[in-house]
């Protein structure tokens, strides 16, 4: 009895390790490669603190208790309680927040604004993480030998075209690397760290919390300005939280809290060692941690790791991108799938040249990953103080924590991540305007996308025909009836599709069987089959039918239509006709929203994809027909 029992067990092991590795190379690659240019910031960048013992201790012991309390504490052991049936991510929690207050509530608008805000921060940071990461990489060559100076930039930016030049060919046969260089990446983070501190085992008083307070007391108000490089040291710490999708919960902290964690805390004492015995190490101390003759290997292990960590922040853009066009956030884009077993992995041209120009113009413009370090962070804390908002109204409305332990756990992070927050500021005149710019654009397309839908779904009902009524008259004067299956796509699925209006108009016939369709997102990742289909007969040959999707499934109408069997209904594809409705949008003066912003809908709308490809309609079966409105 006990060896079935053992097999299996080791099986549950197996899967579980294997899920494991895979973490390590796609999850931590941004928060991996921090130790590239964290401690370099903190006591060289235009705010860089002297380099003596106490400062040295201080700042270390800042950024340990960092990645204690935001990333292993907040995230991996709080935050990512909060998940949408297995989902994580920002979008995933304005989803679980939206689900807890009803439609008009003000609590609701202003978590949707936060939770977009902070999911718009994330394009500026999806610029920032491959330059700044790739570029403190290849500055390694510098190091070993000065005169390659001027290749920085050009090998950069070469090693960065050729990343999104790829993204087109999916990640598979890349991604099948990504495991086994991590975790050569973080056990070589770890030796190295591991023989300095041997050489000065002082170096471990950075543990002690007393020395990150004695930095504020030494140095007063000022000394909160450290926490803008201190907070290098954390990014990508919702990354943990954005894959658990992916992964799951156990995989990802059994990865961090067993073997990312003390890797990276070995190599940032490392680097403090080194300074406290050659505190000229400054310049770099990642690379002159290594032996003079591992320069150039630590060099390619270095540009690799942040390869991978390029291409997990740009797969995550990939990512949001298509969840907020499945929940309405954005127009449809072209969306191409890369795998046939991974529906995660996707590819969308548009978001991928324009994150390709963003990195391009940042490396041009900053020209060394310490001027970009002056840029990043605004946008991450950003980020992380709405994370902490949001989770912990999760906490208090759905998981009925009380309201004293709410309020004064909220209160706890958000003093940090306020902290880290002011202490950025500073860096919005040096470059901290780019993430927020970018953030700011894209959460004004956010908006106007939705509200802009929601206006013209308004529009489209004040205009639409009674359903029922208009079926008893079609009954009553006996139209001409032609054979086949007649799909009419519709927003609302309430009134008449001007589509099958325009079609009775012009060709003064109806099919036998007339189906007015409405595809529906829900806010949750996916949906079963049994629960997909919701079928209502109207009498004369009319149903309404509505398909649900999951916003991490792809919609495919022609494929959930074969589940209309079971209920009676068949589809035969060389019978039926899909009729979609192209609505010509014109801004006016009505209310509702202001003209720009009507003028940027019309625009988005203009050059949105298709549904016919969107939904994955037969070409060869599809009518559409144009209607002009006014918003």
């Amino acid at each position: 009895m006990s060896a079935p029992h053992s097999r299996n067990n080791d099986s549950q092991n197996n899967k579980l390790l294997t899920l494991v590795l895979g973490a390590v190379g796609v999850v931590f690659g941004d928060i991996g490669t921090s130790p590239l240019y964290a401690l370099k910031e903190a006591f060289n960048g235009p705010h860089g603190a002297d380099i003596n013992p106490a400062n040295i201790l201080g700042v270390l012991s800042l950024m340990l208790w960092a990645l204690i309390l935001v990333v292993s504490l907040k995230y991996v052991l709080f935050i990512m309680r909060a998940d949408n049936k297995g989902e994580g991510g920002i979008m995933a929690l304005i989803a679980l927040t939206q689900r807890l207050f009803h439609a008009n509530s003000r609590r609701k608008w202003v978590l949707l604004t936060l939770g977009l805000f902070g999911a718009a921060l994330f394009y500026g940071d999806s610029m920032i993480t491959p330059a700044i990461s790739v570029l403190s990489a290849v500055e390694g060559l510098e190091v070993a030998a000065p005169a390659l100076h001027h290749y920085i930039i050009p090998i950069a930016l070469s090693v960065l075209v050729g990343l999104f030049l790829i993204q087109s060919q999916g990640t598979a046969l890349v991604g099948k690397l990504f495991g086994p260089v991590m975790i050569l990446w973080f056990i070589v983070l770890a030796l190295l760290g591991l023989l300095s501190i041997a050489e000065t085992p002082a170096v471990l008083a950075a543990f002690n919390p007393l020395n990150g307070f004695a930095y504020f007391q030494t140095h007063g108000i000022t000394g909160l300005v450290i926490l803008g490089a201190v907070v290098l040291a954390v990014t990508g710490g919702e990354a943990l939280y954005a894959d658990m999708g992916h992964f799951g919960k156990r995989p990802i902290r059994y990865a961090w809290l067993g073997f990312v964690f003390p890797a990276l805390a070995l190599n940032y004492l490392g680097q403090g060692a080194l300074l406290l015995r050659d505190p000229a190490a400054a310049k770099n101390p990642f690379y002159l941690l290594a032996p003079e003759w591992a320069l150039y290997p630590m060099i390619l292990l270095a540009t690799l790791a942040t390869i991978i960590a390029s291409q997990a922040v740009i797969s995550g853009a990939f990512s949001v991108t298509r969840q907020a066009i499945l929940l309405g956030y954005l127009p449809r884009m072209q969306v191409r799938h890369t795998s046939d077993q991974a529906i995660g992995q996707i590819y969308i041209p548009f978001i991928n040249w324009t994150l390709l120009a963003g990195v391009a113009l940042l490396i041009l413009g900053f020209q060394s990953s310490s001027n970009l370090a002056s840029a990043y962070g605004i946008a991450v804390t950003g980020t992380m103080a709405i994370d902490t908002i949001l989770a912990f109204t999760v906490a208090w409305a759905l998981w009925k924590w009380s309201l004293p332990t709410v309020i004064s756990g909220a209160a706890f992070f958000l003093i940090i991540d306020l902290a880290f927050f002011g202490a950025n500021v500073p860096k919005v005149v040096h470059g901290g305007w780019f993430p927020l710019v970018i953030g700011l654009v894209i959460f004004t397309l956010l908006t106007t996308w939705k509200r802009g839908r929601e206006l013209l779904l308004q529009r489209m009902q004040s205009d639409d025909i009674d359903l029922a009524s208009f079926i008893e008259g079609i009954t009553a004067f006996d139209h001409q009836r032609v054979s086949g299956t007649a799909i009419f796509l519709h927003a609302t699925g309430k009134g008449v599709p001007h589509a099958l209006l325009h079609n009775l108009s012009h060709n003064k016939v109806l099919h036998e069987r007339v189906v007015i369709l409405r595809a529906i997102t829900e806010e949750v990742p996916s949906i079963p089959d049994a629960e997909r289909i919701r079928l209502t007969e109207l009498g004369s040959g009319f149903y309404r039918l509505e398909i649900r999707f999951g916003f991490r499934e792809e919609p495919d109408i022609p494929k959930a239509l074969q589940l209309c069997d079971a209920l009676g209904l068949h589809f035969a594809m060389m019978e039926t006709s899909f009729f979609l409705s192209r609505e010509t949008l014109i801004p006016t003066k009505m209310p509702g929203m202001a003209l720009w912003r009507e003028n940027i809908f019309a625009t988005m709308a203009q050059n949105a994809e298709s549904a016919m490809r969107f939904f994955k309609l037969p070409v060869n079966r599809v009518v559409e027909l144009g209607t002009q409105i006014e918003i």
